[in-house]
């Protein structure tokens, strides 16, 4: 990706405070600067194409260079950025007094800057941050060395030492439990979750290394607590016990809520914590567990107006997939009504991410009521707002979806050409999804006429189909939507819906 492609997406991203104090910073010069003009432009234009920004920039102000224009806006953009994280998150601001004290330090002006260091590893113990605890202390120690270790004691040497190594231990320790649930994760991606006992056995040499490190361990740190409870809910999942997986999960809420001092204002990570049980819930339809979940998304309060903006996304989505995937899809548009004002009315204020996700998800409730021509303006949305998007967890969805729109238009000759574009990517591909190539091949022949032949190739795709269900690497995205309920319904000409109703009654 080029700087200028970076650059547009960075823009693009900026939520409206963001926004706000870039322009109270570039404010402050009297006349407006090239970065400044270029700037306006993307803001004002960030759906175009690069070349037509550059053009537009160019008749702005002719004879400047574009591209250093572009370098030093994105600097001055992820200064402004930073500024604003330093006020919001201890984590910034800890690092950021750090560098203080380094200044303080070169200047000679030591009282003032073992003050700062004081002040960051009391904060640092305070909020268990364990990398600025062991950079402030060894910069204490290896400025109390240069000075000769005024007015300190062998006993009080000891021990800031002792503290520096606590910090060490419980940083290897958190290391390894990371590392561990990371290779957890990475087996499920690649290999799937276990479906035999020799596959589910192959998983025990992390069981027994993770139980091993929390053994040895003081599970007051919370850290290491959450790592824990985070590997023990997805090594359950893969191994099929969901209800232990969700005790599992309840414990790492319930210790989120005990350490509320540790969140980060607006708190990004218990957020993420949230979506990642709810995904998991979905993942294995327990829709009634969710809601608990879904009221503490609703609990959450924070000053930040677009961090409130993007957690009503979050709640809406939630409440919205049991319906989707149920296909009560007349539920959907009820929600979808409900939340008009509070969220429809400010979609061009969510950050892109969630656009797109509400995007696509109510393009999928619109193919579910038949509604072909709204569910292809909300698609067309994310493809004229979000150029670069195949960095998305969702853009393999949203290209198929965006296929069986065309196809239910009737649009074949854009089908045609979006199929061989497909197929030019899959060919790069080391691990294409087999839904995909599946999809595309569906999509070349139309089902036939007659119901008697239809059942017959029903029954012929029904057992490539279940396959593909039972195949833990498809799974990824057909549960984000059932492409081949999709296809049931178009084979044996029926509703959606009605083939989703009855796959919900096998779970």
């Amino acid at each position: 990706m080029t700087r200028i492609q970076s650059l547009v997406l960075l823009v693009n991203s900026m939520t409206l405070p963001e926004k706000k104090a870039f322009r109270l910073k570039s404010a402050l010069t009297r006349t407006a600067p090239n970065y400044l003009i270029l700037y306006s432009t993307i803001e004002k234009n960030g759906s175009m194409p690069i070349e037509s920004i550059r053009e537009k920039f160019f008749q702005e102000r002719p004879g400047a260079s574009f591209d250093t224009s572009a370098g030093y806006l994105y600097e001055m953009l992820l200064q402004t950025i930073l500024g604003l994280r330093l006020e919001q998150d201890s984590y910034y601001s800890l690092f950021n007094k750090i560098s203080m004290a380094r200044v303080l330090f070169e200047k000679s002006l030591f009282d003032e800057g073992f003050e700062m260091l004081n002040e960051v590893m009391i904060k640092a113990e305070k909020y268990e941050n364990y990398y600025a605890l062991l950079l402030a202390s060894r910069l204490e120690l290896e400025h109390l060395l240069a000075l000769n270790f005024p007015n300190l004691s062998e006993k009080a040497l000891l021990k800031k030492q002792f503290k520096l190594n606590e910090s060490l231990k419980y940083l290897r320790k958190i290391n390894e439990q990371s590392s561990l649930f990371e290779i957890l994760k990475h087996r499920v991606v690649y290999k799937g979750h276990p479906r035999s006992p020799k596959q589910k056995n192959e998983l025990n040499d992390l069981v027994f290394s993770e139980l091993s490190i929390v053994a040895s361990q003081n599970l007051e740190n919370f850290e290491i607590r959450k790592l824990h409870q985070l590997f023990q809910s997805n090594y359950l999942i893969s191994a099929g016990d969901y209800q232990s997986a969700l005790h599992s999960y309840y414990e790492l809420n319930t210790l989120f809520e005990a350490n509320k001092h540790l969140w980060n204002n607006p708190p990004v990570y218990y957020l993420n914590m949230l979506e990642g049980v709810l995904e998991s819930l979905r993942s294995i339809r327990n829709y009634q567990e969710m809601n608990y979940f879904i009221d503490q998304l609703k609990k959450m309060e924070s000053t930040s107006i677009d961090f409130r903006l993007n957690l009503t996304c979050l709640t809406f989505q939630y409440e919205l997939f049991p319906f989707i995937d149920t296909g009560d899809f007349g539920a959907c548009l009820d929600l979808m009504q409900h939340y008009k004002s509070t969220l429809y009315d400010k979609i061009s204020s969510l950050d892109r991410i969630r656009q797109t996700e509400l995007c696509l998800y109510t393009s999928l409730v619109y193919v579910g009521t038949s509604e072909f021509k709204k569910a292809h303006k909300f698609l067309n949305q994310i493809f004229l707002s979000v150029k670069n998007f195949s960095f998305m967890p969702l853009y393999r969805t949203i290209r198929l979806v965006n296929l069986i729109i065309l196809y239910s238009l009737g649009d074949f000759d854009l089908i045609q050409y979006e199929i061989r574009s497909m197929k030019r990517d899959l060919s790069g591909t080391d691990k294409g999804y087999k839904i995909e190539h599946f999809l595309l091949k569906f999509l070349n022949k139309p089902p036939p006429a007659i119901v008697a032949n239809r059942n017959k190739q029903w029954g012929k795709i029904k057992v490539v189909c279940d396959e593909m269900h039972h195949d833990l690497f498809e799974q990824q995205i057909l549960r984000i939507f059932d492409f081949t309920a999709w296809v049931e319904a178009q084979t044996r000409k029926v509703p959606l819906s009605e083939v989703l109703h009855n796959k919900t009654k096998i779970f």
